[in-house]
């Protein structure tokens, strides 16, 4: 049986069946879910250890949480680009964030580059937004046909 569609229109797009594990985007894909799932997991460590009862960073940290869970699902289950780009808004939101409470401090938080816990989320942050940058531009060359 052909992989391939046959039509008689010389116009017509041919698509071709790959599995999920041959896919080249599948790998960045999964590093990005990987990545956020890392920062929201040490976001909601975080707030139960430090700043639970902190005004405006406590819920925000929550949220990063409960977000980057969501993320790193639908970058698992919708293979879409809003899922990647999503991924990309929330490693350059977190480590921005992060990276401006370390220099003039955010809602009163002022933070240092000291623990495992800031060192692993900022490196997670990074390989979200690169991994699922990568991704992005990998879907779109094969969808342009590159």
């Amino acid at each position: 049986m052909s992989r391939y569609l046959k039509t008689d229109e010389p116009s017509a797009h041919v698509h071709q069946h790959h599995p999920a594990g041959t896919d080249s985007a599948v790998a960045p894909r999964m590093l990005a879910a990987i990545a956020v799932l890392v920062s929201a997991a040490i976001h909601l460590y975080l707030w139960f250890d430090v700043f639970r009862h902190t005004d405006i960073v406590g819920p925000a940290f929550l949220l990063n949480a409960v977000g980057g869970v969501v993320i790193a699902v639908l970058l698992v289950t919708w293979r879409h680009w809003i899922p990647l780009a999503l991924a990309i808004g929330f490693g350059v939101a977190t480590l921005g964030a992060f990276i401006i409470a370390t220099t003039v401090g955010l809602f009163g938080v002022h933070e240092h580059w000291t623990s495992w816990e800031v060192w692993t989320a900022a490196v997670a942050e990074a390989v979200a937004i690169l991994a699922a940058g990568s991704a992005l531009l990998r879907d779109n060359a094969s969808r342009s046909g590159k």
